[in-house]
């Protein structure tokens, strides 16, 4: 396949006129400065497109549920159990009809790939299907309909609390000891090698509370290579907790007691000093940003700035999936700090254009963080990539390096025209291309679902 673009993001350059050979998923030549050819899939703006870091794809299934405030103050905490009463009716064809629909809608808001962070195995009283991976199964037959790029992280998560608090209710759906889950990992690997070549497994201690400083260590020993990606400060009360019982706040106990480097994706590292900050910028690691989900939930706000400023690393992820908007996840993020500090274009260095920082930037982390030769647009480089229409009304009047400011800023929903994930284009003229057949079954297994609540 060739693509003809008018104007295409090629590195750090805006180019005219690009032409882009794709081999096997890959890119394998870049001419600039010429004109179509007659079988060339023509777009108008070509970018790279940016990888979903951190998925819950079933939660999706629940937006719009959790809105009404119960007795008291709501939080995170209540929300949580919310969802465990929702998960506990979800069968394997829930699950695998669910994931499409979000993995179609992340392609068609210009995701090329996704990061499932899949911590549902068992059935609803805790005990393993026949085949211990067959909820993995499900997530990579989404991922194998919608032709997503999917790194699979399977969620190693064993007790209730940082205090080894049993697992109760909603949470036996969890449930895995690190033996039984190095089995998971292995089975999640045999799916792998039978899906996209552009698949990948990584391994997800769940959080701090959730495993033990041991169970990790024998994880990770067992599991030299590929992401590792962990939750890691998104609840103030969790900071405090893990303090309590650790010895030291959730951010620099993991950074001084294990091995973190560029492998390691740390999600919602939202409440962190500027020492940790700083650190956790050093270690190479990237951090995993949700601001739609962290503001849903009343999380807090991320310390961008500092972060930035040291050289972090970050990647953005649609987490619950509440609603699945790449430009919203960017300007959600830079207005956060805007607001907690009174101040415009904050999470920029002088002179730079903010949407081009934010976008670029999270192309480059999200792809390192699922082990993925993407992230920007280079001869070699997975065909990771996703065009937009310059004619709309938001985009038509800016210069070249004005159109990311425009598309994270002023720009509505809708303006992707296609998707490529490894070469697969599966969004074209705005549609995924199973898009009805997709639909049609998420319909089916939401009456379904809605009917067991």
């Amino acid at each position: 396949m060739t693509i003809h673009a008018n104007t295409a993001l090629i590195g750090a350059d805006w180019c005219r006129n690009v032409r882009l050979a794709l081999e096997d998923g890959r890119i394998r030549r870049i001419e600039t400065g010429v004109s179509a050819a007659p079988d060339d899939v023509c777009v108008g703006v070509l970018l790279p497109a940016l990888a979903n870091l951190h998925s819950h794809s079933f939660q999706r299934a629940m937006a719009g549920m959790t809105e009404t405030r119960g007795a008291g103050r709501d939080s995170f905490w209540t929300w949580r159990n919310l969802m465990y009463r929702f998960l506990g009716q979800l069968t394997p064809d829930h699950v695998e009809a669910i994931a499409a629909l979000v993995f179609m809608e992340m392609q068609e808001a210009g995701y090329a790939a996704v990061g499932e962070f899949h911590y549902v195995h068992h059935r609803r009283d805790g005990t393993p299907y026949a085949a211990p991976a067959e909820l993995s199964a499900r997530i990579f037959a989404a991922a194998d309909q919608t032709g997503i790029g999917l790194t699979h992280l399977p969620v190693l998560y064993t007790y209730g609390g940082v205090r080894q608090e049993a697992l109760r209710g909603g949470q036996l759906r969890f449930a895995n000891e690190s033996d039984a889950y190095l089995r998971l990992v292995e089975d999640c690997r045999a799916l792998a090698r039978a899906a996209f070549k552009d698949t990948r497994v990584g391994i997800a201690p769940h959080s701090l509370r959730a495993t033990t400083p041991t169970d990790m260590a024998a994880v990770l020993r067992a599991t030299p290579d590929g992401p590792v990606h962990i939750h890691i400060a998104e609840q103030r009360a969790e900071v405090k907790a893990v303090e309590k019982a650790l010895g030291a706040r959730p951010v620099a106990w993991l950074l001084d007691n294990v091995d973190v480097t560029d492998r390691w994706c740390l999600i919602h590292a939202t409440h962190m000093t500027d020492a940790e900050t700083r650190a956790l910028a050093q270690s190479g690691a990237v951090a995993g940003l949700c601001p739609i989900t962290e503001a849903n939930l009343g999380d807090g706000i991320f310390n961008g700035a500092t972060y930035l400023e040291a050289g972090g690393a970050f990647g953005v992820g649609s987490d619950s999936n509440v609603r699945i908007s790449l430009g919203e996840e960017l300007r959600l993020l830079e207005y956060s700090q805007r607001l907690r500090d009174r101040a415009r274009n904050v999470l920029v260095r002088d002179g730079a254009s903010v949407g081009t920082t934010l976008y670029t930037g999270a192309a480059k982390g999200g792809a390192q963080a699922l082990d993925r030769q993407a992230g920007q647009i280079g001869e070699g480089m997975l065909a990771d990539l996703v065009a937009i229409d310059r004619t709309h009304p938001a985009l038509c009047a800016l210069q070249d390096h004005q159109l990311l400011d425009g598309l994270v800023f002023a720009a509505p929903d809708g303006l992707v025209s296609d998707t490529w994930s490894a070469g697969r284009h599966m969004v074209r003229a705005g549609r995924h291309v199973a898009r009805d057949a997709i639909l049609s079954r998420y319909k089916t297994a939401i009456a379904d679902l809605v009917n067991l609540l």
